[in-house]
C-alpha cells in the first residue's frame, strides 16, 4: 500500500464522518424542524453531477432488468414486515393505526405518488450509489460499506428528534444497502425502499418519520 494509497483513504475516511455524520448533526442541532427536502434535491444534482465525470457505470442509475428477478423476495419480506408493523401499531398505538388514509386520505394519496419521485430515489442516490462509489477505497464492497450505508442512513433521521426513526432506518438501509450491492439497480432499491416507506405512513408511523413533527 503506498503513501498516496494510504492518504487517499485517510482522507476519504474523515470526509466520510464530515458529510455523513458532521453535517447531519450540525443540520439537527441548528434547524430541527425544518423540511430536508429542499436541500435532499441540491445534493443530488451534486451527487448526479459528480457520478457521472468519476466512472460510475451509468447503467446503475436505473437498470431495469434488475427488478423483476429481485421482487419475488422483496415482497415476501415485505409482507412479514407489514403484519408485524400492523400487529405492533395495533398493540401499542391503536388509535394511529391508518390514521393518514383513514383521517386524510388526499394527503395520503399524495405520499403515495410523490414519495417515491421527490424523497425516495434522492435518498437512493445518496447513501446507496455516492456512497457506494465514492468510499469503497474505505469501505470495501462487502459487509463493512453495508454497514456503514445502513449507520449513514440510520443517522441521517437523527433530524426528525427521535431514536425510533434512527433504529428502523438503520435496519433498513442495512436491507437496502444490501439489496444495492446485489443488483446495482438504483430503481429496485428505489421500489423496496418506496414499499417501505409507504407502509410506515400508511400504518401509522408517520409522525417518527415526519420531519415537521418536530417543530412542535
Amino acid at each position: 500500500m503506498t503513501v498516496e494509497h494510504t492518504s487517499r483513504k485517510a482522507w476519504l475516511t474523515v470526509e466520510f464522518v464530515a458529510l455523513f455524520f458532521g453535517l447531519t448533526g450540525l443540520y439537527a442541532v441548528l434547524l430541527r424542524g425544518v423540511g430536508p427536502l429542499p436541500f435532499l434535491l441540491v445534493i443530488t444534482v451534486g451527487v448526479v453531477i459528480y457520478l457521472r465525470h468519476t466512472g460510475f457505470d451509468r447503467r446503475s442509475f436505473w437498470r431495469a432488468d434488475a427488478l423483476l428477478p429481485a421482487l419475488p423476495g422483496i415482497l415476501a419480506l415485505w409482507a412479514v414486515a407489514a403484519v408485524a408493523l400492523i400487529g405492533a401499531v395495533a398493540v401499542l398505538r391503536p388509535d394511529s393505526l391508518f390514521d393518514l388514509p383513514r383521517e386524510r386520505p388526499l394527503i395520503w394519496v399524495l405520499v403515495l405518488v410523490f414519495y417515491p419521485l421527490v424523497s425516495v430515489y434522492p435518498q437512493e442516490l445518496l447513501f446507496r450509489a455516492f456512497l457506494f462509489h465514492r468510499y469503497a477505497p474505505v469501505f470495501g464492497d462487502g459487509p463493512r460499506i453495508i454497514a456503514a450505508s445502513a449507520v449513514a442512513f440510520g443517522f441521517a433521521h437523527f433530524t426528525v428528534g427521535n431514536w425510533v426513526s434512527v433504529l428502523l432506518s438503520t435496519a433498513a438501509g442495512a436491507l437496502f444497502a444490501t439489496r444495492y450491492r446485489r443488483t446495482r439497480s438504483l430503481l429496485t432499491v428505489s421500489v423496496e425502499h418506496a414499499m417501505y416507506g409507504i407502509l410506515v405512513f400508511t400504518v401509522g408511523l408517520g409522525d417518527f418519520f415526519y420531519h415537521g413533527a418536530t417543530a412542535g
